[in-house]
């Protein structure tokens, strides 16, 4: 049974402006670019450049109107109003009523869009493929069938589907019969296509079809395929005395096969893919640089947009506000949209504002708290820190603290770094002493490089050379901070001298 009842909840909720200014805060450079653009472009009130003076935007606020000025004009102008009653803007404009853009977020569900950067590209892989194919003398019949194998060659250059799959797609797409061998020797032809090792169903195929390339062909590719042909897993896992066992090579002859493997391409689709895309660049949203000792901290030119409110339509509104046309519904439309249009101008200069002064301030107490780092470059001298020792710093969120240091980079004289990686947990040393766990993964990433490549170093050995220096922490503990600083077991980083 249905019944109606009273409930009362407390909801905390965000105002668009603070939605908005959170946005911008979780932004790099790049991207704040792309957003100010799209913005001007959206809004005509909007322009960059310096503002005049503070003059203007004093007048924009005089056009948000005095409801009490409005109600003393409309008394003392009451007995000159037009029969039908002169438009007055504070018919439309009360304290009650809330604008609808301000009743609205770029989190609304239906206007939620995707925005992509493009990437262009002279000609995309499949089309370099078909183009090839375009110059054999082969049947129709072989063309629709190279095309569509073609078709399934995936950006890297393997062919991910199985031969016996594509001939039912063949048969259910184009009614086409055909077989296993039919297409397995389409497939060698466009094998033969660049770029080498095209069309490969697996990493030992790819690589075979490109030492089969390979003029002239020495001896050290002949044991290159060899190796590759017959001890391909051995070779993965670098069982280097299970290899030279099983094919009798000699050491040298093991490294100058393995040399050659190495020339070889394990992506080749790669090297026509890449050919259009424009080199990504990371650009900084922070600089700091030392002067006398002193650490001096500067925010990116292209961070800071000058933007104002075009001074034409300001003009414009107080004259809809002095005009005494009849025509009060398109008018009162006309003096809304504009109106309406300057407040978001407004709104989004000042989010602008807001986002500088708090990438700033936060910036500056990483700054103050990482300080020896920052003048010597010595990540040893990095100290713990947490999104909320920095939020104690400043007196914001620490949801505010984990969006500014989301994507940012800072220029130093050691490098450009993401601004994130200067934060991690404290681990205790023998001593009581709490140091940086990015510390103790400097300390252990410099173990290995200086590890004998011959016979390199295991997590345990590792755990113990760590405990030697006062680092307490358990093999396990090395494992994780090895797979974060992307370093493979010993067995794989073993090399042959």
């Amino acid at each position: 049974m249905l019944q109606q009842r009273l409930q009362q909840k407390l909801l905390q909720k965000l105002s668009p402006q603070q939605i908005q200014l959170m946005k911008l805060l979780q932004l790099p450079t790049v991207a704040l670019e792309q957003r100010v653009k799209q913005e001007t472009e959206n809004n005509p009130t909007l322009e960059e450049g310096a503002e005049e003076s503070d003059e203007q935007e004093n007048q924009v606020e005089e056009l948000d109107f005095d409801e009490e000025k409005d109600d003393d004009i409309q008394g003392e102008n009451e007995e000159d109003a037009y029969d039908d009653q002169e438009f007055d803007i504070s018919d439309y404009i009360d304290d009650d009523e809330i604008p609808t853009y301000r009743l609205k977020t770029d989190s609304d569900p239906g206007e939620e869009e995707k925005k992509e950067v493009p990437y262009t590209s002279e000609m995309s892989l499949q089309d370099y493929l078909l183009s090839q194919l375009g110059l054999k003398k082969i049947s129709d019949r072989e063309y629709l069938i190279a095309s569509h194998i073609i078709g399934n060659i995936d950006d890297v250059g393997y062919l991910q589907r199985d031969i016996r799959a594509l001939v039912d797609d063949l048969a259910f797409t184009y009614n086409l019969e055909t077989d296993f061998n039919e297409l397995l020797n389409i497939l060698r032809q466009i094998q033969e296509f660049d770029p080498p090792g095209i069309g490969a169903r697996d990493l030992q195929e790819c690589l075979l079809l490109q030492i089969n390339r390979k003029t002239p062909f020495t001896p050290a590719l002949e044991n290159a395929k060899k190796l590759i042909e017959k001890n391909f897993k051995d070779f993965t896992k670098k069982h280097y005395e299970k290899i030279k066992n099983k094919l009798g090579f000699t050491d040298k002859e093991l490294k100058d096969a393995i040399a050659e493997v190495l020339k070889l391409n394990p992506k080749p689709g790669n090297t026509i893919n890449e050919a259009g895309k424009n080199e990504q660049y990371i650009i900084p949203d922070f600089i700091v640089n030392i002067n006398n000792g002193e650490l001096e901290l500067t925010l990116n030119s292209r961070n800071a947009p000058e933007l104002k409110v075009n001074r034409t339509y300001v003009d414009m509104l107080e004259k809809m506000a002095q005009s005494k046309d009849k025509s009060k519904v398109r008018q009162k439309e006309a003096m809304m949209f504009v109106k309406q249009k300057l407040d978001s101008a407004r709104m989004f200069i000042d989010a602008i504002k807001q986002r500088q002064n708090t990438l700033l301030v936060t910036m500056q107490a990483i700054l103050e708290y990482q300080k020896d780092y920052f003048l010597t470059g010595d990540e040893t001298l990095l100290r713990p820190m947490i999104l909320k020792d920095i939020a104690d710093m400043v007196g914001l969120d620490i949801s505010t603290i984990s969006r500014v240091a989301n994507s940012k980079y800072v220029q130093t004289p050691f490098g450009t770094f993401l601004l994130k990686s200067f934060f991690s947990e404290s681990l205790q040393k023998d001593n009581g002493e709490e140091v940086s766990t990015r510390e103790v993964k400097k300390i252990l990433q410099n173990c290995i490089e200086k590890e004998s490549k011959t016979k390199p170093l295991t997590d345990e050995e590792l755990a113990e050379i760590l405990r030697e220096k006062g680092y307490n922490i358990a093999r396990r503990t090395v494992a994780k901070y090895r797979e974060q600083l992307n370093i493979p077991v010993a067995r794989l980083r073993k090399e042959l001298v």
